[in-house]
């Protein structure tokens, strides 16, 4: 399947990402009394109390929730993608599967961990997953040129970040393309070279390869093509 993308070009990124991730949600819940939700920390994460606002009652409570990444630090430092969730104060979703815990120590058994429990209750697949945009192109922790685009499985442990902190676990690369959808939030000039990279496709980024791509943002589309 070619994969597809869909730009939404508006003064109101924020919203529109999260109109067209509520959608998303509530369709699958409709269709299977459930949804397979991934989520970053971020800038991104500013979609989520948006999202709760367009769901249909009740919805939020059957969500099943996991984290795009996360920093291999406990969530109350700053840093933590599960702690930037946790300290929006948004009522929890039906269940939760962090990718790394306050309880984990070595990588290596929290990415075996996360696998089998990322098998067991999600069936090792995503509904749809929210995603930012980094400013050298990166989604999740996956980044351009970086080993980690390699590995299979559910989860990758990436030790040398060229962001910090460096070390990180992230969702894979085979499990993002296996996505039916993914919603991006990309918002700020600071961001519109990465913004062309992605909209040109650009080999070796991790957004080339998903299947269904809508990105959300207020970058205008001067000197930047959609075909």
């Amino acid at each position: 399947m070619t994969p597809t993308l869909e730009i939404v070009r508006t003064p109101r990124p924020t919203e529109a990402a999260a109109e067209r991730l509520a959608r998303a949600i509530a369709r699958v819940d409709a269709q299977r009394g459930a949804c397979r939700l991934a989520i970053p920390g971020g800038s991104a994460l500013a979609v989520l109390p948006h999202v709760l606002k367009d769901l249909p009652q009740g919805t939020w409570s059957r969500v099943q929730l996991t984290w795009v990444d996360e920093r291999c630090v406990p969530a109350s430092e700053e840093g933590s993608n599960r702690g930037s969730f946790l300290r929006l104060g948004l009522p929890p979703p039906g269940a939760a599967l962090p990718l790394w815990t306050d309880d984990d120590a070595d990588p290596a058994v929290a990415v075996a961990r996360y696998g089998r429990e990322f098998l067991r209750a999600f069936a090792g697949g995503l509904d749809v997953a929210l995603l930012g945009l980094g400013e050298d192109g990166h989604v999740a922790s996956l980044f351009p040129g970086h080993a980690a685009l390699q590995a299979g499985g559910a989860a990758v442990f990436v030790a040398d970040s060229p962001k910090p902190p460096p070390r990180r676990m992230s969702l894979t690369l085979p499990v993002l393309r296996a996505t039916p959808l993914a919603v991006m939030m990309a918002a700020g000039a600071g961001k519109r070279a990465a913004l062309r990279r992605v909209i040109k496709r650009e080999e070796g980024l991790p957004t080339t390869a998903l299947a269904y791509l809508v990105i959300a943002t207020d970058i205008d589309s001067e000197g930047e093509s959609d075909e």
